[in-house]
């Protein structure tokens, strides 16, 4: 089966998930997955920059793809530099389901905003604001989903293994939901002159 044509919606979407999820996966064989004290700044800019490069070379435009690549990484700096945590890379400590599911929502949504708020530096301004949006919500689903499934799968196999597809997870979720949207994105650049 052949992928979609790059230009319809739901082919960026499969393309742009695929990039995302590719990343980490490549990210993985650069930093290691630990609890939120072990991954630190220098990590999460490795990481951010696994992620950021296929994404913004399916943004198409040399300068829009050098910029989302920086603000990337800028995004990833700061959130992990005061506090909130290399969110992709990081395992709650906790195995309590609960506060899983609230700590989840919280760093994501708070992780997400992050992200989003430095990626909007390459951000055509119409659609700017929405991406903050679009990035702290999708990440507020996500963490909390892979969290509890990489719990679960720890639990049953006695593997950390678990929570690192847990991890996964949560990347194939915010692929699929800002790839949604980051079609948007590249279709308003198209239009936008610089």
């Amino acid at each position: 089966m052949p992928f979609p044509p790059g230009n319809t919606r739901f082919g960026f979407t499969l393309l742009w998930t695929f990039a995302t999820c590719g990343g980490f996966l490549l990210s993985l064989l650069l930093i290691e997955v630990g609890e939120k004290p072990d991954v630190g700044v220098v990590e999460a800019a490795i990481g951010g920059l696994a992620i950021a490069l296929p994404q913004g070379c399916l943004l198409k435009e040399p300068i829009f793809c050098i910029r989302w690549i920086l603000s990337s990484l800028l995004g990833w700096s700061i959130i992990t530099a005061i506090g909130i945590g290399a969110v992709g890379w990081i395992v709650p400590s906790t195995q309590i389901f609960p506060l899983r599911i609230l700590s989840g929502v919280i760093y994501g949504a708070l992780g997400g905003f992050g992200i989003g708020l430095a990626q909007w530096l390459a951000i055509p301004q119409p659609m700017a604001w929405r991406w903050i949006f679009v990035s702290s919500a999708s990440w507020a689903v996500a963490i909390p989903v892979g969290s509890v499934v990489g719990m679960i799968l720890r639990r049953l196999t006695q593997l950390f293994f678990g929570e690192v597809i847990g991890l996964a997870i949560s990347w194939l979720l915010v692929g699929i939901l800002t790839g949604m949207n980051a079609h948007k994105l590249r279709c308003l650049r198209r239009a936008t002159p610089t």
